[in-house]
């Protein structure tokens, strides 16, 4: 029997202020709202999964909304990095995984922010003093505010995978929600990539999202699709 190829019309995942769950990191969400041109950078760090590369996209839509040039730059960005032109805000993703070339790329735009007197905001599995980066790297990275993202309470990952379950129109139970929060890890990123899977699946089946939906997708994969808690 073939198996029905699903089309490609769920909505693209959207990242936003508006629906970034904050947990005991309003602080943060707090300081990045009211970034201004010219304000000391700004670094993010935590375990994958906890909501940094959120933040970086919604702080380069926001300032994008508002027609400012925004500058990204991550461990996936290919040489050589060039800032657009006159740019307002730089954003650096996962610095912890810069190679040496990305390194030297990445001091040169700090130098060019600084005197174009430009908004940075960088993010790191770790604070930049304990980043494997070159030093005079590692110093700017730490020049201003440090946030250490907080990881969600259960509460507030069942609220954002239910937001975006309704964003997608999935009706997601609670029998299902329990299922992904007591047999995965709560990686808030990991969960989302599962979900994405299940929607696609259940298109394909042209059945509801269920516990039994969600063990036949599971067991048809491989098994290093799917990460279990620990």
């Amino acid at each position: 029997m073939l198996k029905q190829i699903p089309l490609a019309i769920a909505p693209d995942p959207e990242f936003t202020f508006d629906n970034f769950v904050p947990g005991a990191n309003s602080g943060l969400l707090a300081q990045l709202r009211q970034l201004a041109v010219g304000a000391p950078p700004v670094f993010l760090w935590g375990p994958p999964g906890s909501g940094k590369t959120h933040c970086l996209r919604a702080l380069a839509q926001a300032w994008q909304t508002a027609g400012a040039q925004v500058g990204w730059y991550d461990a996936d960005t290919i040489l050589p990095w060039d800032l657009p032109a006159q740019p307002s805000l730089l954003l650096l993703d996962d610095c912890d995984r810069f190679d040496a070339g990305q390194q030297h790329a990445a001091f040169t735009l700090f130098v060019e922010a600084a005197t174009q007197g430009l908004a940075v905001v960088a993010a790191g599995s770790a604070p930049p003093v304990d980043l494997e980066l070159r030093e005079d790297l590692r110093t700017r990275l730490g020049w201003g505010p440090t946030f250490a993202l907080q990881p969600l309470s259960e509460a507030e990952t069942r609220s954002a995978l239910r937001r975006e379950a309704d964003r997608r129109g999935i009706f997601l139970g609670d029998e299902v929600m329990d299922y992904l929060l007591t047999r995965f890890a709560r990686d808030l990123k990991h969960l989302m990539k599962l979900l994405d899977r299940l929607d696609e699946f259940a298109l394909a089946h042209k059945r509801a999202v269920t516990v039994p939906l969600l063990r036949q997708m599971l067991a048809d994969e491989s098994p290093q699709d799917s990460t279990p808690a620990p």
